[in-house]
């Protein structure tokens, strides 16, 4: 099969070069493939028709959901796999850089240089990836107890804890644990309590942005599993913001350390951790930009 520029694709079809990749990053060039950060476009492939009302509705999460099925390189499904993945996990201390995360979602391999790393980087990296496919996959349903522990599960399973007595993989902590030097939710206690969270937070009509993060609040302070909270977590709040067509963010170095703050501070002021989760939304907005994408 012969392949075209995109150029050469927009002088064919008649439009500009942006829509050309526009359509290219949607899936909707039969055939057309990355190669680097170049589009090749079948030289047989004919120009998508002009987009409908019905696809203009289309939300992030219809998008992902394409992208995924269609297994398409370069997209935002692309994207949002290494970000949230590199950014989450480096928050809770792996050592694999972005470059490294990249290359093995994109390979399924690993390729290190002669740093000494922690195979539980590795495996969390891969898990998370699938942590992830199971969140767009369940992003349409009410928050569950099976659902939060499914998550629980694919991350730690296959991990050094998950060969630990004590440690549960996708079932309740144990054992007492803290954070950031502070108590949580006792082990006896989880259940009833994550049952009252997520039936308060159901209830909730038309879910705002402050709803998902004061969710995020409560669920970190139960802490309930032994491990992987912040993570599980995360993926929840990314979840809860597709589900309702808001723009979702990740928490990444820049604002690390007011996440922390404003999850600690929650009770004094609450704006600490907003204003901290809106500025990650509005650096998630410029990379939907980049996709042509609007919420």
């Amino acid at each position: 099969m012969k392949y075209i520029s995109v150029a050469d694709a927009a002088k064919k079809w008649g439009i500009s070069e942006r829509s050309v990749r526009n359509y290219c990053g949607l899936g909707r060039v039969v055939g057309a493939r990355l190669v680097g950060k170049i589009w090749e476009i079948p030289d047989v492939a004919e120009k998508p028709e002009r987009a409908t009302r019905s696809d203009k509705k289309r939300t992030l999460l219809d998008i992902l959901r394409e992208e995924k099925a269609a297994r398409l390189s370069g997209g935002i499904y692309h994207r949002v796999q290494i970000d949230l993945t590199y950014n989450s996990n480096h928050i809770e201390g792996s050592r694999l850089t972005h470059d490294e995360t990249r290359y093995i979602f994109e390979t399924n391999t690993i390729g290190l240089s002669e740093k000494t790393v922690n195979v539980d980087d590795i495996i969390e990296t891969s898990n998370h990836f699938r942590c992830i496919d199971c969140m767009i996959d369940n992003a349409h349903l009410a928050l569950s107890e099976r659902y939060v522990k499914q998550l629980h599960f694919l991350l730690k399973s296959t991990t050094s804890d998950s060969r630990r007595d004590w440690f549960r993989v996708g079932e309740y902590k144990g054992l007492p644990n803290e954070v950031g030097g502070i108590d949580t939710t006792a082990p006896e206690c989880v259940a009833a309590k994550m049952k009252a969270l997520l039936r308060s937070y159901n209830a909730k009509q038309g879910k705002s942005i402050e709803d998902i993060i004061a969710l995020h609040v409560a669920f970190e302070r139960i802490h309930p599993f032994q491990d992987g909270n912040g993570r599980v977590g995360r993926l929840i709040m990314f979840g809860e913001c597709l589900k309702h067509n808001i723009v979702p963010f990740i928490i990444d170095d820049e604002h690390k350390l007011f996440y922390y703050r404003g999850l600690k501070e929650w009770d004094i002021e609450r704006g600490f951790l907003i204003d901290t989760c809106l500025s990650a939304q509005d650096k998630f907005k410029t990379i939907l930009q980049k996709f042509n994408i609007e919420i």
